[in-house]
């Protein structure tokens, strides 16, 4: 099988379903975004030799290619035949924040990413997580909202900034509090 079809050449791309749109649509938009965000989880995956960790995120990358195929179909009669996930995989992230913070000093300050690649690198997938949940809420604002997308897109941001204080603390990486200057 070929890697390049020349579908795309003009600016389109089909979702699931075979509907072309332009590479610019926001469901594009939305299932780009997990995209580029599961290949930095996967650099995150790739900094840590942690057990448990890199099978959390191994999960979560898993999860995310389930995200995309519903972000990339419209069709309603297509989705009971797509993979899905459930509350429990939202319930393991809090689980694992709640075990990463147990470990860590309450925050007192907003922080400042760096100090460390591994640390950086978790705090760059956080911000694409963000982006990814901002396209999803506008993709979904003329559209039924799945909320369970939603949550689970919220909670991955809220555990990777868990995961980059938690790699400062094995680390032995002092956090970089932000200070205003007066």
């Amino acid at each position: 099988m070929k890697i390049y079809t020349k579908t795309g050449d003009k600016g389109l791309t089909s979702l699931l379903g075979g509907t072309r749109v332009e590479k610019s649509n926001a469901r594009i938009e939305s299932y780009g975004t997990i995209d580029e965000l599961n290949s930095f989880v996967g650099l995150v995956r790739d900094c840590t030799d942690h057990v448990a960790v890199r099978e959390e995120l191994l999960h979560v990358q898993h999860i995310l290619f389930v995200i995309g195929s519903h972000l990339a179909c419209e069709k309603e009669e297509l989705r009971p035949k797509l993979p899905y996930f459930a509350e429990a995989d939202i319930t393991l992230l809090e689980q694992a924040i709640d075990r990463m913070n147990e470990s860590l000093e309450p925050m007192k300050h907003f922080i400042l990413p760096g100090g460390h690649p591994t640390i950086s690198h978790c705090h760059v997938a956080r911000a694409v997580c963000r982006r990814a949940e901002r396209n999803i809420v506008a993709l979904y604002s003329d559209l039924p909202k799945d909320l369970l997308i939603i949550t689970y897109v919220n909670r991955l941001a809220d555990y990777l900034f868990v995961l980059a204080r938690y790699f400062g603390k094995l680390l032995k990486v002092e956090e970089i509090a932000w200070v205003t200057k007066k």
